[in-house]
């Protein structure tokens, strides 16, 4: 009679086959030691318990080969997460999901740990399947009587097993190194040489909205009024062409503190939480996983921020508000340059959100996420202005107060991202709508930030920089141009622009406006540049030399509207990890020159015109979803809402500026990272 609910130990192709693709699956995960793998892992671990049960329900056997393949990819993750892990091994069983990750708090839970504690962590993640599956074995080998009583323990511990598997993939430990080259020599060198600031230095305050449109501030034609913002502008300069380096948030943000195309620093995405939480299952567990690529979780450690230039120079340094680059280890913000942060490592849309104050990569939660509902449990971020604003306010008193160095400012406000919300003093006092409202008390505490300031004696001497992410989403201006936020065209990457340096030593008039295009990544080598940062006992306009530095100064569009973003330095506009769309500025006379016969008004009337290319664009309509736009050339000069294709007109230019597309993309791709031989 056949022995029922025991351990197969034959050769059957089907459970042979299925533990050959786990061995290959542990194989494949120590080789590349990629996070992506390690989740498919995850999911082969739950197919095989699932087919574990299977087999018990159909054929009232265990296969032995199943339960080598299961155990044989459990270590090879218990192995990975050990050696090549990012987290200290018992973050899965933080519980406080409305907390998230709170370092200071939970100091065995946080940072890297140890080879031992990440191996402990990473047994006890895995104790439960590990019992379940040795007992299965177990009682499975053993021979026994009473089948009855078999069979139910043998049910009984596959389906823990199944539960135990799901447990991995929910709470599993998903934080690991990244898998790229490092830059850390040449950014340790860098900054060693950059040479100490003075008192006459000055102070640098860089403002950065979220989703605010080029059409949502009155200097550029808003229906309602931004007076101070709009005073940034008028006492200073409004720039009518000035693009973010990406058209949605994270890759953006890190192109303004690195000079650098985020493509350089797999950061060609929105950056999702890496906190332990079920909450939002797919955005805290696996996102990163697939869309960063190569285990990182945020704007890597060895990248030189501008705010780490600064501080090297002996500035004080801080940030308030959105940062979104990254929520643990080297992707902190005060592990990227600055002295203190307040506000929160994620987006006020995501899962978990809340307010942290941190300092030397250790971070308090000020502000969880239950001070951010009502009375009835709904999302209620009222009171997130005026908490930003007292921050910034009281460290630049105690900052002006206690010290003699200049300071270096980072207010990256969360709005109007939505969903929108304004204080009780300003919630429906536009008539506008909430996100009018929200923008408005945006604006009214900017101009008390500025009052401070200026009673404090520092206005006069702060380099003011206002600018967003990128365009709108559901709800703003745009003005007359086309897409939105997401999308490579106006809409979603040219953003408002305006510097305000009171005491610039003649470098502008204040008042001006100027046409020439800039770019997001060219705030870092500007920045350098007017504040007269040096390195090495002298040497001007200290940049690094170990890494490409994508952006170029806008000194020249700054000081005299003069074109810097020619052929040879074009402005991209990029998505996920291609090039969408390459623009530069050229004279008339070259390209009357190619085309001698061309009497047209675009060309007669201006001494330089701006082209921008599309290799292959999706369509903006939604009502044409499916269609994309081919080979398509725009000249800005004439055309800013991008509404006709001139590539039939310009051939020449076309095939041109598609070479040099093109050449660009396998540049990047041929060295992700930019690096300098």
């Amino acid at each position: 009679m056949e022995n029922k609910f025991s351990l197969d130990k034959n050769k059957k192709i089907f459970p042979i086959v299925l533990m050959v693709v786990g061995v290959i699956l542990a194989a494949v995960l120590l080789i590349t030691r990629l996070n992506l793998i390690n989740l498919v892992c995850l999911l082969y671990c739950c197919i095989m318990s699932a087919l574990i049960l299977l087999s018990l329900i159909i054929k009232k056997k265990v296969y032995a080969p199943m339960i080598f393949g299961y155990a044989i990819s459990s270590v090879a993750m218990i192995v990975f997460h050990t050696i090549w892990g990012a987290d200290a091994g018992f973050g899965a069983f933080i519980s406080d999901k409305s907390a998230g990750w709170s370092t200071a708090a939970n100091a065995l839970f946080a940072g890297e740990g140890s080879f031992f504690t990440r191996l402990g962590g990473n047994i006890l993640l895995t104790l439960p399947a590990a019992v379940c599956l040795w007992a299965l074995f177990f009682v499975a080998k053993k021979k026994c009587g009473k089948t009855t009583v078999k069979a139910v323990a043998s049910f009984a511990l596959s389906i823990l097993l199944m539960g135990a598997s799901v447990f991995s993939v929910l709470f599993g430990n998903m934080r690991t190194k990244p898998v790229t080259e490092r830059l850390w020599e040449g950014h340790d060198d860098y900054l060693d040489g950059v040479d100490k600031a003075t008192a006459e230095n000055p102070n640098v305050l860089i403002i950065m909205m979220d989703d605010l449109g080029y059409g949502d501030v009155s200097l550029n034609g808003s229906i309602y009024e931004t007076p101070n913002i709009d005073s940034i502008g008028e006492n200073g300069l409004n720039f009518e062409n000035f693009y973010s380096a990406y058209s949605v948030c994270s890759p953006a943000r890190f192109a303004c503190l690195t000079g650098r195309y985020p493509y350089r620093g797999y950061a060609d995405n929105v950056i999702y939480p890496t906190v332990q939480t079920t909450g939002n299952f797919a955005q805290t567990r696996i996102y990163n996983s697939f869309e960063m690529g190569n285990n990182v979780d945020g704007m890597l450690g060895d990248e030189i921020t501008i705010a780490e230039v600064f501080k090297s120079a002996g500035y004080s340094t801080a940030a308030f508000g959105k940062w979104h680059l990254g929520d643990y280890g080297e992707y902190l913000p005060t592990n990227q340059g600055f002295d203190y942060f307040y506000g929160s490592h994620h987006v006020n849309d995501m899962y978990a959100f809340y307010h942290v104050a941190e300092e030397n990569g250790e971070y308090e939660i000020v502000h969880d996420n239950s001070e951010m509902r009502d009375e009835n449990g709904k999302k209620d971020q009222s009171k997130l202005t005026e908490w930003i604003h007292d921050e910034i306010t009281n460290w630049i008193t105690e900052t002006v107060t206690n010290s003699d160095a200049p300071f270096f400012a980072y207010y990256a406000s969360p709005w109007p991202h939505g969903p929108v919300f304004a204080g009780d003093d300003f919630d429906g006092s536009t008539g506008m709508g909430t996100y009018v409202d929200c923008i408005t008390e945006f604006d009214t505490y900017l101009g008390t930030l500025f009052k401070t300031m200026e009673d404090l004696g520092v206005l006069e001497d702060t380099i003011i920089v206002f600018t967003s992410d990128n365009g709108p989403a559901l709800e703003g201006s745009v003005a007359d141009l086309r897409g939105g936020k997401y999308l490579a065209y106006e809409g979603g990457q040219k953003v408002p622009f305006m510097i305000r340096w009171d005491n610039n030593n003649g470098l502008f008039e204040s008042g001006g406006e100027r046409e020439q295009s800039a770019v997001l990544v060219d705030l870092f080598p500007t920045l350098v540049e007017m504040c007269g940062i040096t390195g090495n006992g002298g040497t001007e306009n200290y940049l690094p030399t170990d890494r490409e530095i994508d952006g170029v100064s806008m000194v020249p569009v700054i000081s005299g509207d003069e074109v810097v973003h020619t052929e040879d330095n074009p402005i991209l506009h990029m998505k996920r990890e291609n090039i969408k769309a390459i623009q530069y500025t050229v004279t008339t006379e070259s390209v009357k020159a190619d085309y001698p016969d061309y009497n047209y008004s675009v060309l007669n009337d201006n001494e330089y015109v701006t082209f921008k290319y599309f290799e292959k664009i999706q369509n903006d309509n939604s009502a044409f979803w499916d269609k994309y736009r081919k080979n398509w050339l725009h000249i800005l000069t004439d055309d800013y809402a991008e509404n006709y294709n001139r590539s039939t007109v310009y051939p020449t230019v076309a095939d041109e500026m598609n070479a040099k597309l093109n050449e660009i993309q396998k540049k990047f791709a041929d060295n992700r990272r930019g690096i300098i031989e």
